[in-house]
């Protein structure tokens, strides 16, 4: 069975305008549209950067007791917060890079290798 939607526990959390702390949330998979939809929109016409906060906005949907997710509640997340959400993106969509241990053959040592992806 195809799992769509992940939950998640922020490090630090949302604090909202009452002072209330938001730390648990779901997730969905993204689809295309949240992909392409965000593009069109003004705000990361002008600034590129924001594209994360506008797709953060769209796939979390849930944060705590606050009713909607929306990009100034993406903007009010801690940076902490705000990569670790950027990491489950990536890798709920298939979009981490995928590593292997790998042991060199001159020293011995072991480490982390990526994988390039397939037509990439």
């Amino acid at each position: 069975m195809l799992v769509t939607e992940v939950e998640f526990e922020l490090p630090k959390g949302y604090v909202d305008d009452a002072g209330n702390l938001h730390r648990s949330g779901v997730m969905r998979l993204a689809t295309a549209a949240d992909e392409i939809y965000p593009l069109k929109d003004p705000r990361v016409q002008g600034w590129p950067a924001y594209l994360i906060v506008v797709l953060l906005s769209r796939v979390v949907t849930r944060l705590g007791g606050v009713p909607e997710v929306t990009p100034g509640v993406i903007e009010g997340l801690y940076s902490e917060d705000l990569a670790h959400l950027q990491d489950l993106y990536n890798r709920i969509n298939g979009l981490a890079p995928a590593t292997l241990l790998v042991t060199c053959p001159n020293c011995g040592q072991e480490q982390e290798a990526e994988v390039p992806r397939p037509g990439g």
